[in-house]
């Protein structure tokens, strides 16, 4: 994973934010293996912002807590910790717990991989509901908030929590990175793109580069990656809605990860894709299938191109 560490400025002794990514999540920039590697597990419809309805600009939306429609029941606490089960049992080590309507639901989950084994279990809070969480042995707490000096504030005084998710517009995040810290954790810049390339405002290129050394065999954000709503369809990601791979109702996680559908867009590398398959920049360029399904209604379009003819 691509990581900035964090730096102490010799002149003033000023320590700076320690950004472990921007504009893209943080397993980017891994060496994907072709297996499953993380769950991104919803537990509920969510409260964020930013809504199915309305559409997610954020780069990072599939690891934050947005508004989703809920088509039928939502899975049983039972089914959940099934899944939880199923996917350490498949050897899985990465575990994003979001999109939650009860900080309290999301801890006891959380409390329960940990106790499981699974190595990484991340916990997605709201800066609203953080009050309502105390420290978890082995759950790794991300606070999430839209970016102003309030809640940069906030943060400072939050050492325990292991990271913080922030969404920022471009010209906030310019901001960010002037102001100072006492804040030790990880820092995930969730940048807001806007509708279409034509009011971008920042150096896209410079935003998706990457460094992943399996980039020209599976996709940089989807590979070993496995979502599953809180009412059990099975996802890409989490915000590719429309592309269902699997029922976690009725299929366990083994039975979903063998799936050809699924496996297709672990392999959707720039190749698959005609406007890229020509560019030199292709396997350095970060790439949200999502963000580019939304803005254009093509799970192959590339709307945010800066470089495209």
């Amino acid at each position: 994973m691509e990581k900035i560490a964090s730096t102490t400025i010799p002149q003033t002794g000023v320590r700076k934010w320690n950004t472990a990514t921007i504009a893209k999540p943080p397993w980017s920039n891994y060496s994907h293996s072709g297996k499953l590697e993380r769950l991104i597990l919803q537990l509920g419809r969510g409260r964020g912002k930013f809504s199915e309805i309305a559409g997610i600009p954020r780069s990072i939306g599939c690891m934050g807590n947005n508004r989703f429609i809920l088509r039928r029941e939502p899975l049983s606490v039972e089914r959940v910790k099934e899944i939880v089960k199923e996917f350490y049992s498949a050897k899985g080590k990465e575990l994003y717990l979001t999109n939650y309507d009860s900080p309290e639901y999301l801890i006891r989950i959380a409390r329960y991989a940990a106790a499981l084994g699974i190595k990484e279990v991340y916990a997605i809070v709201r800066m609203e509901d953080i009050e309502k969480i105390s420290p978890e042995e082995n759950v790794n707490i991300i606070v999430e908030f839209e970016y102003s000096k309030e809640n940069i504030n906030k943060l400072k005084k939050l050492n325990w929590v292991y990271g913080a998710l922030i969404m920022a517009t471009p010209e906030q995040y310019n901001e960010l990175t002037e102001d100072n810290t006492d804040f030790n954790g990880e820092i995930y810049i969730d940048l807001l793109y806007p509708g279409s390339l034509r009011h971008l405002n920042f150096n896209v290129i410079e935003i998706k580069r990457i460094h992943s050394l399996t980039s020209n065999i599976y996709h940089d954000c989807l590979a070993g990656t496995l979502a599953i709503t809180a009412d059990g369809y099975a996802l890409p990601c989490p915000l590719l809605r429309n592309f269902i791979v699997g029922d976690a109702k009725v299929e366990t996680i083994k039975q979903i990860k063998r799936k050809g559908k699924l496996r297709r867009f672990w392999k959707l590398t720039k190749d698959n894709i005609e406007n890229c398959r020509m560019c030199p920049f292709k396997y350095l360029c970060h790439d949200c299938r999502a963000l580019e399904y939304q803005a254009s209604g093509d799970i192959f379009g590339i709307e945010y191109c800066t470089l495209e003819l």
